[in-house]
């Protein structure tokens, strides 16, 4: 490639290689110039111009970023157009991505000009998230260099994207004589999500006595159901081959596969075979829907990954992962009694209720204003402080609320969305750990139903979202560590965009009750949850 200043009149056909102002026009770099182009550049006193111009024997950036991109696409990955020399590879399906890494080194290995970079292999992917992009860092680069760069591509496995199975699994949680109920549904709760997350789908859940023989019965029971992967949540880590799981695998005529992996949290997994279908004793981390070594090996089950004990010894390098809460003692720190979290409740307020015609949440129901059946929700929950954001007739609402122990904040830009009462609201909940946004228009929530998201909050990263139906309810539990993205939010819009941000985070707690869905926004809808009640 032919680079640097050349006279305005020779510049047809070469390439810009910075962006130049042409009387009205911008020109962009990278652009092949027009007689035209030529022209207005010499009319705004331009004499020469730096440019390149490609040799016979070179491809444009953008070819050759095409070429070798071409060559990385299969059934599972596609490629766009490109543009300045890039191209990027994106997920036609949900599932996990593999990496050849040594193919990729070789490749960037070929000419400094050809470049293709990833994300981190295993990482679980959705439809349309991007994998990788190549990127020919100068305008040209020789054919020779793309052909070799495509040679060290190997199909099907340099980049190569697993879909999600359709698993069906199940899960036995054991329990001894004082295991409390809710520590096996919350643990119950976390697997469901993740096989959710691949694909999957929990189909029987079996609570036994942890002992060798009801664990073994239970293998055998999902076992005989045809399900696969069957994971087992023990009431006490598995500390040794001989522990009760890894002997009611083997009781049940199954295999022990590994024991143990180098990623923490997850070291004291267990991997098993029965016939064709794998179990997995699950490591305590797992009660948390954190990510731990446990994701990386269900996630290749769910993924149809092979996942033998050499593979499983190879993950060392990146796998000293994030604490986890649900741990007995995070590393280095010395065990001592955890204080307990604060976690306030929200009730937004605010709002001008223009559908409704009036404001909403002083009509009657049962007798009562509407919000303040929703404040005594709140009130009834184990979250404290309740703050009410006010903003639209603040002093009706004072009025309806009168008597009960919130604390008040007033939104005085209320009228420029929801996104000023949250602002106002996360501000208010002071050095809560935690913060319960509640709708003031629900006026059927009950307060059993925010002490379900309460207790379904492990950690301080998980996003605590009740469902039903497998809808989106509310309230919804954001830890601490999201209020600064959701104070940053402007206009009318609330959170739900940052759920989907961060989906990995995301916990959903079903709750057997269309009361978390149903909120107040017109006046036929009062009249239809009137009418509900009354029949």
């Amino acid at each position: 490639m032919r680079f640097g200043a050349v006279a305005i009149a020779d510049a047809v056909g070469a390439v810009l290689v910075h962006t130049t102002r042409a009387l009205d026009r911008v020109l962009k770099k990278g652009r092949v110039l027009s007689a035209d182009d030529v022209a207005a550049l010499a009319a705004s006193g331009l004499h020469e111009i730096l440019c390149a111009r490609l040799e016979p024997d070179e491809l444009a950036e953008d070819e050759a970023a095409m070429k070798l991109a071409s060559a990385l696409t299969s059934d599972t990955l596609r490629v766009e157009d490109t543009r300045t020399g890039r191209a990027n590879l994106y997920a036609r399906v949900d599932g996990l991505i593999a990496i050849d890494r040594a193919a990729i080194d070789a490749i960037n290995s070929v000419d400094e000009a050809v470049t293709v970079a990833t994300i981190a292999a295993d990482t679980p992917v959705r439809a349309g998230d991007i994998v990788a992009t190549v990127k020919i860092i100068p305008f040209a680069v020789p054919a020779a260099a793309i052909a070799a760069a495509v040679a060290r591509v190997v199909s099907g496995r340099t980049l190569a994207l697993a879909p999600w199975r359709p698993r069906r699994a199940g899960l036995i949680l054991t329990r001894f004589s004082g295991t409390h109920e809710t520590i096996l549904d919350r643990s119950g709760a976390a697997q469901r999500e993740r096989l959710i997350r691949c694909g999957g789908e929990l189909v029987c859940e079996v609570r036994v006595a942890h002992d060798e023989a009801s664990v073994a019965a239970a293998i055998t029971q999902l076992a005989g159901a045809g399900l696969d992967p069957i994971l087992a949540l023990g009431a006490s880590a598995i500390i040794d081959r001989r522990d009760v799981i890894p002997a009611a695998i083997e009781r049940a005529g199954g295999t022990i596969v590994r024991f143990g992996m180098p990623v923490d949290p997850g070291n004291l997994i267990l991997i098993g075979r029965l016939g064709t279908a794998t179990v997995i004793g699950v490591p305590g981390c797992a009660r948390s829907t954190k990510r731990s070594g446990f994701d990386w090996v269900l996630e290749r089950v769910c993924a149809g990954v092979p996942i033998a004990s050499s593979e499983i010894a190879g993950l060392g390098v990146g796998g000293l992962l994030d604490d986890v809460a649900a741990r007995g003692a995070p590393r280095g720190v010395p065990a001592q009694r955890p204080r307990a979290r604060v976690i306030a409740a929200v009730v937004l307020a605010a709002g001008r209720a223009s559908r409704m015609g009036s404001n909403k949440l002083l009509a009657e129901l049962d007798g009562i204003p509407i919000v303040r059946h929703a404040v005594l929700a709140a009130l009834g929950s184990a979250a404290r402080p309740v703050i009410v954001i006010t903003g639209n007739e603040p002093a009706g609402i004072r009025a309806a609320l009168a008597g009960l122990d919130v604390t008040f904040a007033h939104n005085a830009a209320y009228a420029d969305g929801m996104a000023g009462s949250l602002r106002v609201g996360l501000a208010a909940a002071g050095d809560a750990d935690a913060a319960l946004i509640c709708l003031g228009d629900m006026p059927r929530v009950q307060s059993h139903h925010f002490d379900t998201v309460i207790a379904a909050a492990t950690d301080d990263a998980t996003i605590v979202v009740p469902s039903f139906a497998r809808k989106r309810g509310n309230p919804v539990l954001w830890p601490r560590r999201y209020f600064g993205e959701m104070s940053a939010l402007t206009g009318d819009v609330g959170a739900r965009a940052l759920i989907e941000r961060h989906a990995d985070h995301v916990h959903f707690v079903p709750i057997d009750d269309p009361a978390i869905l149903v909120d107040i926004d017109t006046p036929a809808a009062l009249a239809e949850v009137r009418n509900t009640r009354e029949s």
